[in-house]
């Protein structure tokens, strides 16, 4: 292991990769991937157990392919990190269902808000460009939430005096919409998805010039829908023709993005495969229900290569859908309802 973050930033292979995804631009990402799992393999020592029990090294694995993936239950029992030292702070889940939370440290939160906001700008455009209202009261009543500071580092990057967080404050929330709507500025709406649907059954309004983004998640508020049909009711109360969905979870930095009909597009630092659901160590092919791996090359300083109880699809074009969760899967926070 790293001492810390200081010691590593002298290796020359750490070094590349964190300025490589800084930079913005596109990735040789067999290369970078590869050279990660070095990295972690060495300095990681819970995931060189993982993949010393499998009989996996950097001399064996050549190929993106052969790298193996950690359960992502690890974050749960185990402090993921390739340094000694204490971190910034810990992401952490909401352990809504009674199986625990996730903690994954984070070293380097600067690190974090830059390819959060690389991420977002590269399919929305500029945020400063934007209004942003984040109606995450869930999140807001807890520390350590992920989300809550992605949020708070869009709201940072606007111009527009309006954005900002809403807890419980809908009748406000309800009028900056409606002057947002008639002035045409683009604005996004992130929420959760039962706050957005108090939204939707209080103050149903014409928002179709707004970009309506849920997170899922009910944590018991409200009942289970599929998407699809939760997405119908959105779609009605708020006449648009469509509602955007963000895909992220504690255990990863990186984040994915649908604009519509729940196909997601990963950003560039992040990459995800489907494995057989019998035998997790096969991959599924292109357009089969899946469980989900990942590779997020933002995990710079934890691990990289997860493997998420979240069924799916991943398309030719590397798109990809939820579709569910394993069977006893902790239903948690961020996980988009069945589809």
């Amino acid at each position: 292991m790293f001492t810390n973050v200081q010691e590593a930033e002298n290796s020359s292979a750490y070094r590349h990769i964190k300025e490589t995804l800084l930079e913005g631009k596109k990735l040789e990402w067999d290369e970078l991937a590869l050279s990660l799992f070095e990295l972690q393999y060495f300095h990681n020592p819970i995931y060189k157990d993982w993949c010393d029990h499998l009989n996996k090294n950097p001399q064996k694995v050549n190929a993106l392919s052969e790298i193996p993936f950690l359960p992502i239950d690890f974050f749960k029992s185990q402090k993921l990190s390739i340094f000694q030292s204490k971190p910034q702070t810990y992401f952490q889940s909401s352990g809504t269902g009674g199986y625990g939370s996730s903690k994954h440290a984070a070293y380097d939160l600067d690190f974090y808000d830059e390819l959060c906001q690389q991420a977002f700008e590269a399919e929305y455009g500029a945020l400063e460009d934007f209004c942003v209202f984040a109606l995450l009261p869930a999140y807001l009543e807890r520390e350590g939430s992920s989300l809550v500071r992605m949020a708070d580092r869009f709201i940072a990057r606007t111009k527009d005096s309006d954005s900002g967080f809403f807890l419980n404050d809908l009748d406000r929330l309800k009028q900056l919409l409606a002057q947002k709507q008639k002035d045409k500025k683009p604005t996004l709406l992130l929420g959760v998805s039962f706050a957005l649907w108090d939204l939707a059954e209080k103050f149903p309004q014409d928002l179709s010039n707004i970009i309506i983004m849920e997170t899922g998640g009910m944590k018991g508020r409200r009942k289970e829908l599929i998407r699809g049909e939760l997405h119908q009711i959105f779609k009605e109360a708020f006449k648009v023709e469509s509602i955007h969905s963000e895909y992220g979870m504690t255990e990863l930095f990186s984040q994915a993005y649908s604009q519509g009909n729940g196909i997601f597009k990963a950003s560039r630092t992040m990459q995800v495969f489907a494995r057989e659901l019998e035998d997790p160590f096969s991959p599924a092919r292109n357009g089969k229900s899946g469980g989900l791996n990942i590779i997020d090359l933002a995990n710079l300083n934890s691990c990289a290569f997860i493997e998420t109880q979240d069924l799916g699809r991943v398309h030719e074009n590397g798109t990809f859908e939820v579709l569910g969760r394993f069977d006893r899967a902790e239903v948690r926070g961020c996980n988009l309802m069945l589809a």
